[in-house]
């Protein structure tokens, strides 16, 4: 009896080991980000950067119709907002974002909706969730390859006058917290 025990043991054992082996030789698979507000699957991008590069560009339009270009933007510090429509810590920010941008002259924000959604209908939600600087609706299999895919959102990048990335925000940032950022590094918003 010990022996068919014994043997018993060895097979479910090995079986448990075989089972290991095979599930560590797939490949990882991309779980869907589920939104809490509509509960809807996302599925992952298909491509991704790991990191944003040092002088990061891009040139992509503006739902106004015009392009925005990032580069034009040299000489005055940007902060190049990630966000989505259904992502409540996006919307609580937006309005400080706002003001930030229409209180300083050397202080530009671009609002990229990392977001699944027709122009329509963003300007049919920007009216409800009205923001004075630009926003461009990136697209979330493609977004711009200078930066770092999102990894959660708000994703908020400060972009120096010379157009080096200074600083990434995950989560909500405040004002306050930008213009701390832009005095630690010893410009105090200046060019």
């Amino acid at each position: 009896m010990k022996r068919t025990m014994r043997t018993g043991l060895f097979v479910v054992l090995a079986a448990l080991a075989a089972c290991k082996r095979e599930a560590e030789a797939e490949p990882a698979v991309a779980i869907p980000v589920v939104d809490e507000v509509s509960a809807q699957a996302t599925p992952e991008p298909r491509s991704s950067v790991d990191a944003t590069a040092e002088y990061p560009t891009f040139k992509l339009p503006a739902l106004d119709g015009s392009t925005y270009d990032l580069a034009a933007h040299r000489g005055k510090w940007v902060v190049v907002n990630f966000w989505a429509t259904w992502c409540a810590p996006c919307l609580k920010e937006m309005p400080d974002l706002d003001a930030l941008d229409k209180a300083r002259d050397d202080i530009d924000v671009v609002g990229l909706a990392y977001d699944e959604i027709e122009a329509a209908d963003m300007r049919a939600f920007l009216k409800e969730h009205p923001v004075s600087y630009p926003i461009v609706i990136v697209d979330v299999f493609a977004p711009p390859a200078d930066f770092a895919t999102p990894r959660g959102l708000p994703m908020t990048h400060l972009i120096a006058p010379d157009g080096k990335a200074l600083k990434p925000f995950l989560g909500p940032v405040t004002a306050q917290e930008i213009e701390e950022a832009i005095a630690a590094h010893g410009k105090e918003g200046k060019a």
